[in-house]
């Protein structure tokens, strides 16, 4: 009796094994470095060349974020601040402290702190913080109490998860304001009093963000 399939039919299930083992493989790495805290940098707290103390220039001493970071209201990106801007205090402040000599040594070459990156978001993402700080949105809803670290880590995981739920809360927050405004006949276009300062804001245009 002639045999039903071909000899080369009897590797098949061999070969289906093994790559049934390569896709369990790949799909527990894949699975366990891109949905985990290690890949959205959750906790991430690396050692910086000067230990700056948040807790005690924020929490403490009532310094304004935007002092050191100066660009965060009018700009795409959060710049990190330069020599010459911890140098306006310490000049006169903890002048001689051996913890801020690199501060001193790049205020006198003008060679850039190297300061350790904490939070970084994929090259295809988008994130505007000027539009976000200027419609309200706190520094601490994406970084996490940053005025408490003493060393800054980052606190949150920032994946798309995390943005959607962010911004389908806040449209939640501004339908419900705009029909409480509706069904007693005032106006859309409200003064609204926000962390960073008194703007003039088209509701509407809000819930589109």
């Amino acid at each position: 009796m002639a045999n039903i399939f071909p000899k080369w039919s009897n590797s098949v299930p061999k070969q289906l094994l093994i790559a049934l083992g390569l896709i369990t493989i790949a799909v527990t790495v894949g699975t366990t470095y891109y949905a985990t805290p290690k890949y959205l940098r959750v906790g991430y707290q690396p050692i910086q060349p000067v230990a700056f103390d948040h807790s005690l220039h924020i929490g403490q001493l009532g310094m304004d974020c935007r002092y050191c970071h100066t660009y965060v209201d009018r700009s795409e990106h959060s710049n990190v601040p330069d020599a010459a801007t911890c140098m306006n205090c310490h000049n006169q402040i903890k002048r001689d402290s051996p913890a801020l000599a690199p501060i001193r040594e790049s205020w006198s070459t003008g060679k850039p702190v190297p300061w350790v990156r904490i939070h970084k978001t994929p090259d295809y993402v988008f994130f505007n913080h000027a539009v976000h700080v200027n419609r309200g949105i706190s520094c601490i809803e994406c970084h996490g109490q940053v005025n408490e670290m003493e060393t800054v880590h980052h606190a949150k995981s920032h994946s798309m998860k995390f943005c959607l739920e962010c911004t389908a809360t806040l449209k939640r927050i501004f339908a419900q304001w705009i029909k409480s405004l509706t069904s007693t006949g005032s106006l859309i276009v409200r003064r609204c009093n926000w962390k960073w300062g008194k703007k003039w804001f088209i509701i509407g245009k809000l819930i589109h963000l």
